[in-house]
């Protein structure tokens, strides 16, 4: 039987499998903390135009 695809469902095989590069970006505590300190100084400069 041949499973219909169905757009945003989890029928069958229809969804991706993260790739390599994207499960090391999830789980390296480096990348993160880099990621993190790139958002905060995002929100300084915009908080700081504002005042």
């Amino acid at each position: 039987m041949k499973v219909k695809y169905v757009p945003y469902s989890q029928l069958g095989n229809t969804w991706m499998q993260p790739g390599s590069f994207a499960k090391w970006t999830r789980t390296c505590v480096i990348w993160q903390l880099i990621k993190f300190a790139s958002y905060n100084i995002k929100i300084i400069k915009i908080v700081a135009k504002g005042y």
